[in-house]
């Protein structure tokens, strides 16, 4: 499925911007960016957050992409935005992967010149009037808001949660503890996801209530040291945090339709990264071995050089074509009408790009080890993904459900 003529023109309009605005700016900052970039970005001496200098880069970037018009794409018109399309922002985001590292794109902090805003879309679709004074200061990043869904006893079987909340002369008192909980370390807000009622396992009884920080009893204890640093990954602990009833996000009992809205639309997205930042693996690969030479002639007439590229760059093909499609199907029918195919696309483009990046370091031998290249990067950066947001083993079960009409589903259903 090739791109419609008008979101060719964005790509090449967007590739324009990078070249005019983000890439001088990317120069005059190189540490970030080269084999220092992960201890340039990392505060080392603040429990490994994000360093303000390399945060405050990331902002004058967006800045630039909002006034240039890139940023809200993805976002309704209502809200500054140009109402992109999933297919949009799956082309979009295979764009920007397949290229090499720099500003236009961190991998890290998921910013780019082309913004994804999740929780904003949460708060626009199911947040009160007042929950919706917050959108626009986050969509300009003024308003950060974290997502506390997974705990240390649980993550991807989030209807398992053990955090609760329990009302109390009017208001909510919420108790437990979330880990992993993204941009703690500078969130105004965090969406936390607790039981009021229902039954261990039951998607039903689960409440999402949006907590300032800054509420008794909301504690970040530590950041996480994760693969790939900095991290912005904390434990939080909540000790009798009283919330009222406006905390509320939706209705209450139905708080995981906030995070199917959330997961949904970010699973797709990075699919179509997985694809981008692979197929970028694979070309670099080709062309370093049709240059380097080995007892006397081109790496690249190697059989044993050709074929794994060539079995990477074939699967980049398939699943570039799935991804799109799937987009497509979310576009026309909404964004859960193919959960099974999102999943699909989840599972094998996480792995697929962790593949290539892998098969990139050994096509280049040492150097390709080095942080002079970018592939160890790619590949710590997207392992995270076959754990994050439903583990790949959790997408190949929502994939079984619809293929063996478990799970209430009449087989073949999606």
């Amino acid at each position: 499925m090739q791109p419609p003529d008008d979101l060719q023109q964005l790509l090449d309009d967007l590739d324009a911007f990078i070249a005019a605005e983000v890439v001088p700016l990317q120069d005059s900052h190189p540490q970030f960016f080269d084999h220092r970039r992960e201890f340039a970005r990392t505060d080392v001496d603040n429990d490994g957050v994000p360093a303000q200098e390399w945060e405050e880069l990331l902002g004058e970037m967006v800045r630039r992409a909002d006034a240039a018009g890139f940023w809200r794409y993805a976002l309704p018109s209502a809200l500054g935005g140009r109402d992109g399309t999933n297919l949009g922002m799956a082309v979009i985001r295979e764009h920007l992967a397949n290229k090499p590292l720099g500003l236009h794109s961190d991998l890290q902090t998921e910013t780019s010149a082309v913004g994804n805003f999740p929780l904003v879309l949460v708060l626009h679709a199911l947040g009160s009037d007042e929950q919706k004074e917050l959108i626009e200061p986050m969509i300009r990043l003024e308003v950060l808001c974290g997502f506390g869904l997974t705990e240390p006893g649980h993550g991807s079987d989030a209807t398992w949660l053990e955090t609760t909340a329990t009302r109390d002369d009017g208001d909510w008192v919420i108790n437990g503890a979330k880990r992993f909980n993204t941009g703690m370390h500078r969130a105004q807000y965090d969406l936390v996801f607790a039981r009021t009622s229902g039954e261990p396992g039951s998607a039903a009884g689960i409440t999402a209530f949006l907590v300032p920080t800054d509420t008794p009893g909301f504690e970040v204890l530590y950041q996480h040291w994760t693969f790939n640093m900095p991290s912005d990954h904390s434990e939080v602990a909540l000790r009798d945090v009283r919330v009222p009833d406006s905390a509320i996000v939706g209705e209450e009992g139905r708080g995981l339709a906030a995070a199917m809205l959330f997961v949904h639309e970010n699973r797709i997205r990075q699919a179509a990264s997985g694809v981008g930042a692979a197929q970028f693996c694979v070309d670099e690969s080709v062309a370093y071995a049709r240059e380097r030479e080995v007892f006397g002639k081109p790496l690249a007439v190697n059989q044993a050089i050709q074929w794994p590229l060539v079995e990477l760059h074939t699967e980049c093909e398939l699943l570039r074509g799935l991804v799109r499609t799937t987009a497509a199907d979310m576009d026309e029918h909404g964004t859960t009408s193919a959960s099974d195919r999102v999943s699909m696309c989840n599972y094998r483009a996480n792995r697929l790009v962790c593949d290539a990046a892998d098969r990139a370091i050994q096509v280049h031998g040492g150097i390709g080890y080095t942080r002079t290249k970018p592939f160890e990067h790619i590949y710590r950066h997207h392992r995270r993904y076959r754990i994050t947001e439903g583990s790949e083993e959790i997408q190949i079960r929502n994939i079984a459900r619809s293929l063996f009409g478990f799970g209430g589903r009449a087989p073949g259903t999606r």
